[in-house]
This record gives C-alpha cells, sequence and structure tokens, in this order.
C-alpha cells in the first residue's frame, strides 16, 4: 500500500477517462488549485450525496480558483449514466486499474462495517497551483464532507 500523501509532497500526475471517454490529466489544471476527490462507486447513496454537494457548491468553490475533479473505478459508460441521472457538474474521471487511487493511497485496506475490506477509501487531496499536496484528508464521511472542506478552506 502506498503512503499517504502529506503536505508537500508533488501530486502524482495522472491522466484518466472523463463521463465522455475524453482524457482528462492533472497537468491540464496547472495554475489552478484542484480538489481531487475519491468514492468507491458511482450511483450508490453516499456517492451520490457528496457528488451532488461538490456540483451544489462548484461555483463556490471555481470562484475561490478551485476545480473539482471526482475520481472512482468506474467506466466512463457508468460515470455518464451517474452526472445524467444526478445532473452533476463536476469533472468524473474513471480509474478501473485503480492505479491512480493506489498513488494517492485512497485504495486499500478499510473498516466496513467492522470487517476488514480492500476498496476505495473516500478521500480528498487538495492540490495546489503549484502541483503539490496543500491538504490530505483520508476516511472522510461522504455527507457533511463539502460543507467541512469549505470551511477548512476558508472559501
Amino acid at each position: 500500500m502506498t503512503e499517504r500523501l502529506q503536505p508537500g509532497d508533488t501530486a502524482p500526475a495522472f491522466t484518466l477517462p472523463d463521463a465522455d471517454g475524453k482524457p482528462v490529466s492533472l497537468a491540464d489544471h496547472a495554475g489552478r488549485k484542484v480538489i481531487v476527490y475519491f468514492y468507491p462507486a458511482a450511483l450508490t447513496p453516499g456517492c451520490t450525496k457528496q457528488a451532488c454537494d461538490f456540483t451544489d457548491n462548484l461555483d463556490l468553490l471555481t470562484a475561490a480558483g478551485y476545480d473539482v475533479i471526482g475520481v472512482s473505478p468506474d467506466k466512463p459508460e457508468k460515470l455518464a449514466k451517474f452526472r445524467e441521472k444526478e445532473n452533476l457538474k463536476v469533472t468524473l474521471v474513471g480509474d478501473p486499474d485503480k492505479k491512480v487511487l493506489e498513488a494517492y493511497a485512497a485504495f486499500g485496506e478499510k473498516k466496513l462495517y467492522g470487517k476488514t475490506v480492500t476498496g476505495v477509501i473516500r478521500s480528498t487531496v487538495i492540490v495546489g497551483a503549484d502541483g503539490k499536496v496543500e491538504h490530505a484528508f483520508y476516511n472522510v464521511k461522504a455527507t457533511g464532507h463539502v460543507a467541512k472542506l469549505i470551511k477548512d478552506l476558508k472559501v
């Protein structure tokens, strides 16, 4: 398992397909701050709540200089269904081989209902305009996370 990212680390570069199958790279956002959030699966209750919260606050975050990218192990087709069904405005990318999830330490052992399982660890990494990690939050809650993030980032 990859070490968790710490402030000051260089954010791992990535290029992943979005809901339309178009490549999205972290490098595309150079010069802007990026909120990269990792979630287990599109079209599930917690992940829907979180994606809707990011969508509802997207204008506020964008105005404060943040772009938002949601990463899950889903394929683009499922992400497109998720986006359409929930009217999402955030950029969603798929990482079916989990290489980016692993690079960000957002995949590995976690507790689920008291059992240890291997899966996506709900996480959010704030990448500065210089490509360095500013904050890394692991094991975040789906509900209330975006509000807490806005408060922590003083947006």
